[in-house]
């Protein structure tokens, strides 16, 4: 490990770091991919107009709220591990590892959907990929070849994922130029209550628009991350709820299809009926292109955030190793590997497993995000939602009301499974602990980054700290001497 980072020191300091529109095209794809996968709220809606309705309602008071704390607590903790610092700086290093553990195990378990999905839709044209035989290679190579591509630099995933979500949506643009003559806007308004499936309908809408602080373990990649982070997720929250309602109302107000035709992959055939078979392979092409995007964006996401949790001392050394590409290698590899042995899951199985996982988790940053407004008001906020603490409170009550619901609706089996995994993550922190104590393996002293508030985005030299945010599984590791925190470090302290 030392070697490999010894030897790439200068390659990784050159490293480019992630700018406006990369950074924008990377939370497109930890949030949507596109309109892939939203046919199944028409559906579960019993037709268009609680689709239509959900997308446009739900972002107000799930999307927007999330996005706001994200925006927040991104830029006031720059660094990569975004909400496992968070959760540490409000209620200590425990709970952060626990956020850690489940959000990195639903994004693998998300992951593995993404090479299968790119076979379910070649398959069409390519019949070959239905066996076994050609199947379990391919899903193998798909998997090694995006693998490597993380690899090689966030820059390069942040620019090819904004080539492939210009082509995922360029395909429904089109469709929805073309479907302008023919609208019916009274076939917007139908639903047949009798029809509709509440839970799988909530479940849609909560997957299609999660996410939002997933990038945030990026945030020690991002160029100039006080001005750049709220600019990108502005951007993103456009570009998303844009690329579900143009095809939407294309789709619905031009064709009477029932409700029960709006399944996974519908889309395709809408294409074929508005423009012909052109814009259907267009649009299969697209959504092939789409699950790749997704992919890249969430295996980026979670191997940066094993990298924090490394450098905060969570996690033994080597996930925090980097490659002369400025990645972080065994970090990617392990996500890798969590993804082939997780692949044979259904897409169901998964929706509703990753839908629980992530709720308990966004309770979590909610009730840190309050916190720290009273625990500390004076942080140093770079952009801060302008609201007061009760204010705050009531942005997230609606979107916690939310996650609650969704969890009720789980099944038992995603409840027995949750919590097996609520229980490993608990035995894991002891035992972590317990290797640091008896040296079984190296751990990264405290070295967090001091952020000077007079320029945020400047390279930071590494200094011992005692905040939450940067305590380490050890606290023997904690500097008694050091009372000031990080991220509240007055410019008169700093220029003492």
């Amino acid at each position: 490990m030392g070697g490999e980072e010894g030897a790439s020191t200068s390659s990784i300091k050159t490293n480019p770091k992630l700018t406006l529109l990369p950074l924008i095209a990377l939370i497109f794809y930890e949030v949507s991919g596109g309109p892939f996968g939203i046919e199944d709220s028409v559906r579960a809606g019993g037709g268009p107009l609680l689709s239509l309705l959900g997308f446009m309602v739900f972002p107000l008071f799930w999307s927007i709220p999330e996005a706001l704390i994200t925006a927040e607590l991104a830029t006031s903790f720059p660094e990569n591990g975004g909400y496992v610092i968070w959760i540490s700086s409000a209620f200590g290093p425990f709970w952060g590892f626990q956020e850690g553990f489940w959000k990195w195990f639903s994004g693998v378990m998300d992951n593995a959907l993404y090479p299968v999905l790119f076979l379910d839709y070649l398959k069409h044209s390519f019949p070959i990929f239905n066996t076994m035989i050609a199947r379990i290679p391919a899903l193998l190579g798909i998997t090694i070849s995006l693998t490597y591509l993380n690899y090689r630099g966030l820059h390069i995933v942040g620019v090819s994922a904004v080539s492939l979500a210009g082509f995922s949506l360029l395909p429904f643009l089109v469709m929805g130029v073309i479907s302008i003559p023919r609208i019916k806007p009274k076939q917007w308004l139908v639903v047949d209550f009798n029809k509709v499936d509440w839970r799988g309908y909530f479940n849609s809408m909560f997957w299609n628009l999660n996410y939002w602080d997933k990038a945030s373990t990026l945030a020690g990649e991002v160029e100039n991350p006080s001005k750049t982070f709220p600019k990108a997720l502005l951007g993103a929250v456009v570009l998303v709820v844009c690329s579900y309602l143009i095809p939407l109302l294309a789709g619905t107000g031009t064709l009477n299809s029932p409700s029960s035709e709006w399944t996974d992959g519908y889309f395709s055939e809408v294409g074929m009926l508005i423009g012909g078979l052109w814009l259907k392979w267009w649009i299969q092409a697209a959504a092939a292109m789409s699950n790749l995007g997704l992919f890249e964006a969430e295996m980026s996401a979670d191997a940066f955030q094993l990298l924090g949790m490394s450098e905060m001392g969570m996690l033994p050394a080597i996930f925090a190793s980097r490659s002369k590409y400025g990645t972080p290698t065994f970090s990617i590899l392990c996500s890798a590997t969590g993804v082939i042995f997780l692949s044979w899951m259904s897409f169901q199985e998964i929706l509703e497993f990753l839908n629980f996982l992530y709720s308990i988790g966004m309770l979590l940053e909610f009730a840190a995000f309050i916190k720290l407004r009273i625990k500390k008001p004076d942080l140093h906020r770079p952009y801060r939602v302008p609201l007061e603490t009760f204010g705050v409170t009531m942005l997230c009550l609606p979107p916690a009301l939310l996650l609650v619901l969704v969890m009720c609706l789980a099944s038992a089996t995603t409840f027995i499974v949750s919590g097996i995994v609520i229980i490993i993550g608990i035995l894991m922190y002891p035992v972590l602990v317990h290797a640091k104590d008896r040296k079984w393996t190296q751990f990264d002293d405290i070295e967090q980054l001091v952020v000077p508030l007079d320029n945020l985005d400047t390279p930071r030299p590494k200094q011992e700290v005692s905040d939450e945010a940067s305590v380490s599984l050890l606290p023997d590791l904690t500097s008694p001497g050091i009372n000031q925190e990080v991220s509240e470090t007055s410019p008169d302290a700093t220029q003492k």
